[in-house]
């Protein structure tokens, strides 16, 4: 059995979300902030300055929204006319277990990204992610879920305090979860 996932009362900090500190390729928020204080830092914000739960896409999902205390990067950028010509496409997945999906990009290494106002931490309900590992025959040997209502899925440097267009795989992986009897490996 792997490691116990860092939780507090409200939230945990799924599996999931493991690729933006352990992952090098990881190409969203990356995270280089100790994980339990990480969670306890989030658990701060949302019960000691009043940082609410905001309703997401469907019932499972929940967003807290906070100051950036990480120094992330925004992982948007305008394009632009004078970046257009640096834009690139591929296929890319999250994990290799998940279908690839068309994503367009600009490479790190040509665009400068400006440091984010805020953290867009993206919660899925342990009820959800309980459903998720049965039916995604990759995530049957994972972590034990602790007993806590909030796992926090995701963190998003971004300007907005409010959710953002997921992007095309979440929405992909997202109905084949939802649609199992889809014939497409996610």
């Amino acid at each position: 059995m792997a490691a116990s996932l860092p939780f507090g009362d409200t939230f945990f900090l799924d599996e999931f979300a493991l690729r933006q500190w352990e992952d090098p390729e990881y190409s969203g928020t990356r995270v280089s902030y100790d994980k339990a204080e990480f969670v306890k830092k989030i658990h701060e914000f949302h019960q000691g300055e009043g940082y609410p739960l905001v309703d997401g896409y469907a019932p499972f999902c929940k967003h807290v929204f906070v100051p950036n205390f990480l120094g992330a990067l925004s992982g948007t950028l305008e394009i632009t006319p004078d970046n257009a010509h640096l834009l690139k496409s591929g296929y890319q997945s999250r994990t290799p277990a998940e279908l690839p999906v068309l994503t367009r990009y600009f490479p790190a290494d040509k665009v400068v990204a400006a440091e984010a106002k805020m953290l867009d931490i993206i919660l899925y309900s342990r009820e959800q992610l309980l459903k998720e590992r049965a039916a995604m025959e990759a995530k049957q040997e994972r972590p034990e879920m602790p007993e806590v209502e909030w796992g926090i899925i995701s963190i998003k440097g971004q300007d907005a305090d409010h959710e953002l267009p997921m992007q095309p795989i979440t929405m992909m992986r997202n109905a084949c979860v939802r649609l199992p009897l889809m014939r497409v490996p996610c």
